[in-house]
């Protein structure tokens, strides 16, 4: 019976291990959908100061577990039931794994006497899992609850941060056990720096004519010194003329204020960062993965030996060496290279002397391409987004948090605002639709007393909308601009540019979100003049509610510098061109 050993050997049930765990990880909040497959979970939650914030759909749970591990560094954890639930809050565990988000997702299972019959709703996890999460694994034995789980905060958080999914058998978690639980948080370590090697870096970097810094992945906040070194480190290169990129969704790492800020590779980058890339000839790659959308489709570094002179540092020896082959390859944990690199430059340029004029113009170059970003075309009709975003940029404070989910209008938060050293920027790297809102619910959770402006689309939010139920039950409720073109535009985008004048399925018929926002309780306002939008935006602010403000646009303003009648335009105009003229056939 429990209670009869004394309070080291007292048996207890898997489940109350499980939450002990918890406890002893530091977790105070955790996301999901209540199921039957994990009862036990639940009641043993309930004796706690754990906060379980009760979700509209695993998806959204998912999100918003990942969103609260990326702002604070700690790892997020979800629960949801077997089967369906599982399946909804892969979308969740997918973001977590291409954003280097520690998050553990915890899945009810059948009993352990029902596997391998295909039982109502039963999936193997680590099967289903297995190329999405670091590690998938299932309990067998409440006696190796507390083994497996601080495992998985270890795996969770260490290296290269990412997702582990935690299959609990609903029979294991009531079966008792006089095994010990967890006593301690999980510390993960991180590779240490080596001061010759850092020390070269920034020889590398300083003797090069046409330097490059690029910064990217997470873990930066899992790290208490991690935001302070990406400030020295920026103050460093600043003094050295060493231009800083950061890749995709990324930009709140560095301050974009600063002279050698050079703006952001990723999705729909700039050509000014395609050349900054591929004419480097020295790139410092710190804790960042090479992907598509970091290399335009592996184009800008040659596979599998770049021309430029690479240094890669990054936590996880599996990161080194995958696609390019690094000059130098460096194992260290990234807030520690940063620190040392910070100190190492001056010491190294006080050695070489003064940057020569090339590198001077190099930076000054980058810098330039970055400005030029902002000076806008007016957009067409009535409300105009580039005016939306330079009010945006004046009255939000310092120490706004940024969330949007993915489609054309993410380029907004991403590409037109400037991040200062306090500001936050959540987005998912896997380009997951419906991320913002659940994201910009989680922020608020955690951080009240901020401004949280979540960034959505027409077509993405319906994907996550039910969790305004969730926002008004907690009380989480962050101001939302819904940018309405009546289109899935970046589909629409891709339809013109590759079959134009053959729309199909990408238009979306709208409900009343303004209508939508008043039975969730919150302020709903629609504006579609430009002169209007500050105004509404003022009144959100000042909303104790939150508020939801529908931003109307015409499906033709596709991007910032192009209409959807100019990409039909030069679409038809390259098809005419490879097709020859009438009669050219031989």
């Amino acid at each position: 019976m429990r209670g009869m050993h004394g309070p080291e050997h007292m048996a207890r049930r898997g489940a109350d291990l499980l939450v002990a765990a918890l406890r002893a990880q530091g977790i105070d909040t955790v996301f999901g959908v209540p199921g039957e497959s994990y009862l036990a979970v639940l009641d043993a939650l309930h004796d706690t100061a754990i906060r379980f914030v009760p979700n509209r759909h695993e998806g959204g749970a998912a999100f918003m577990a990942e969103a609260l591990a990326k702002l604070t560094g700690r790892a997020g954890v979800c629960f949801v039931t077997r089967g369906p639930g599982a399946t909804n809050a892969a979308i969740g565990v997918h973001t977590a794994m291409q954003n280097a988000t520690p998050m553990v997702l915890f899945v009810g299972q059948v009993a352990r006497g029902m596997r391998g019959r295909e039982a109502f709703q039963e999936i193997d996890y680590p099967a289903m899992f297995g190329s999405v999460a670091k590690w998938a694994v299932e309990i067998d034995d409440p006696g190796r609850v507390t083994e497996i789980v601080a495992r998985a905060f270890a795996t969770a958080l260490g290296g290269r941060p990412g997702p582990v999914v935690v299959a609990l058998p609903e029979d294991m978690l009531v079966e008792e056990t006089d095994a010990p639980s967890l006593s301690q948080a999980v510390v993960p370590s991180q590779p240490a720096v080596d001061p010759a090697v850092v020390a070269t870096a920034a020889r590398v970097l300083l003797q090069a004519r046409r330097p490059l810094i690029m910064l990217g992945g997470g873990g930066w906040d899992g790290d208490p010194s991690g935001r302070a070194a990406l400030a020295a480190l920026t103050e460093a290169a600043d003094a050295a003329s060493l231009p800083i990129a950061v890749t995709f969704r990324c930009q709140d790492l560095v301050d974009n204020h600063s002279p050698i800020y050079a703006g952001d590779a990723g999705v729909g980058m700039t050509p000014a960062m395609k050349r900054l890339i591929g004419e480097a000839d020295a790139i410092l790659a710190l804790n960042l993965r090479f992907g598509e959308n970091t290399t335009d489709g592996y184009t800008l570094l040659r596979v599998p030996e770049p021309r430029q002179r690479l240094i890669h540092v990054h936590p996880s020896a599996r990161e080194i060496g995958k696609i390019y082959q690094p000059a130098m390859g460096v194992q260290a944990g990234p807030a520690l290279f940063a620190a040392a690199l910070a100190d190492a430059l001056p010491a190294a340029a006080a050695t070489l002397g003064e940057a020569p004029e090339s590198r001077l113009a190099w930076a000054a170059e980058a810098r330039q391409a970055y400005e030029a970003v902002f000076d806008l075309p007016a957009q067409p009709a009535g409300l105009d987004m580039g005016v939306v975003m330079a009010v945006l940029r004046d009255r939000l404070p310092d120490d706004a948090i940024l969330t949007n989910g993915a489609g054309n209008f993410a380029i907004w938060p991403s590409r037109l605002f400037r991040y200062g050293p306090g500001h936050r920027l959540l987005a998912p790297q896997s380009g997951a639709m419906g991320y913002g809102l659940p994201a910009a619910i989680a922020a608020k959770l955690t951080f009240p007393d901020r401004v949280v402006l979540c960034f959505a689309g027409d077509g993405d939010i319906q994907m996550t909308m039910a969790e305004l139920g969730t926002a008004m039950q907690m009380d989480a409720r962050p101001v939302v601009l819904v940018v309405n073109n009546g289109s899935y535009g970046t589909i629409r985008m891709h339809q013109e540019r590759h079959y134009p004048e053959r729309v199909s399925a990408t238009r979306i018929d709208n409900p009343d979100y303004v209508a939508i926002a008043g039975a969730y309780g919150m302020l709903g306002e629609q504006v579609s003049q430009t002169a209007a939008f500050a105004p509404a935006l003022d009144r959100a602010l000042a909303s104790p509610t939150g508020a939801l403000i529908e931003l109307i646009q015409p499906t033709e303003a596709l991007t910032p510098r192009e209409t959807l009648s100019g990409m039909r335009a030069a679409a038809l105009a390259r098809r005419l061109a490879e097709d020859g003229a009438p009669g050219d056939e031989v």
